[in-house]
């Protein structure tokens, strides 16, 4: 193979690697949605009003409020030292509920609200399907370190 050709080969191969290079890592910054907490909601900037963010906390019981014949709904969220009001409109997950754990992605405003396009549920390591519960069963216990066989 002559030398120009394999300087061709070399140069067409740099320019894919660098294409897929920019695909891949060229937005990614961009696309990043931070996870913070309630209490770092509450002392954002104003400059940080509007950005999207997600939140985790607790959903804090007795909280939840349905406005009636909409598809809005409020409720406060948690992480033991500060609470932020969330508004919401849409149909939340199955899971969702006052006491539980929630993730919520949205944006913070200067009415100090925390407005949520979408909510994620989460629910402990032992969920069990609502119909198993009712039908009285029960998940089985397994103690990790019990099955470590110590020779």
């Amino acid at each position: 193979m002559k030398a120009g050709k394999k300087t061709a080969i070399v140069v067409s191969i740099l320019i894919v690697l660098g294409g897929i290079g920019y695909l891949v890592f060229g937005n990614f910054g961009k696309n990043l949605i931070y996870f913070v907490t309630p209490s770092e909601v509450v002392a954002f900037a104003p400059e940080q009003y509007g950005k999207k963010v997600r939140v985790a906390g607790m959903v804090v019981k007795e909280s939840l409020k349905v406005v009636p014949n909409t598809l809005r709904l409020t409720f406060d969220l948690t992480d033991g030292a500060e609470k932020i009001p969330v508004a919401f409109e849409g149909v939340p997950p199955d899971l969702f509920k006052e006491g539980q754990g929630a993730v919520v992605e949205g944006f913070w405003d200067a009415d100090r609200t925390f407005h949520s396009h979408m909510i994620m549920a989460k629910h402990s390591e032992d969920y069990m399907p609502i119909e198993m519960k009712k039908a009285g069963g029960t998940l089985p216990k397994k103690d990790f370190f019990k099955t470590l066989k110590v020779d």
